[in-house]
C-alpha cells in the first residue's frame, strides 16, 4: 500500500506522520468498515486529524488517556513483534512462552527501529509540541 509506504519513511526517522498521510490512511480504511462500530486507536492525534475524521464520520465518542512518557516508554522496550503475522508480545504483560521466539510458528521476534526508546521519546516529544491546550478540542 503507497499510503503505509510512505508513512513508514516518517516512522523510520522517529517522526510522527504528517496529517494528511494519516488522513488519508484513516479515510480509506473507515471506507472498508462494514460494522457501524468500530475503535481507533492513537488517532487522531492533532486538530487537524480530529476536524478531518468528524468531516468524514459523527463520532459518538471519544476517550483521551493522558499517561506519563515514561510509562509509555517502559512499555514500548518490552515490545516484542512477529513480523510476518503481526502479532505483539510484551515481555511485561504479554511474554512470548519462549524468550525471543513466536508462540504459533516458533520464528524469531524482533524489536522495532522506531520502538527504540530514544525514538519514541522523540516522537512523544513532537506530540507534546504540538498537543498544547490551545491545540484541544474540548
Amino acid at each position: 500500500m503507497a499510503i503505509g509506504i510512505e508513512a513508514q519513511k516518517y516512522i523510520k526517522e522517529g517522526k510522527l506522520v504528517p496529517d494528511d498521510v494519516m488522513i488519508k490512511f484513516i479515510s480509506s480504511e473507515l471506507k472498508k468498515v462494514q460494522n457501524p462500530a468500530w475503535l481507533l486507536d492513537g488517532f487522531p492525534r492533532t486538530v487537524a486529524q480530529a476536524k478531518a475524521l468528524w468531516d468524514i464520520e459523527k463520532l459518538d465518542l471519544v476517550i483521551n488517556l493522558d499517561v506519563p512518557f515514561q510509562i509509555i516508554i517502559d512499555r514500548v522496550k518490552g515490545r516484542w513483534v512477529h513480523l510476518p503475522s503481526g502479532r505483539v508480545y510484551n515481555v511485561g504483560f504479554n511474554a512470548p512462552k519462549v524468550p525471543g521466539k513466536d508462540d504459533v510458528t516458533g520464528e524469531p521476534l524482533v524489536q522495532r527501529d522506531d520502538d527504540k526508546p530514544e525514538v519514541v521519546l522523540k516522537r512523544l516529544e513532537q506530540y507534546e509540541k504540538n498537543d498544547t491546550p490551545s491545540n484541544r478540542i474540548l
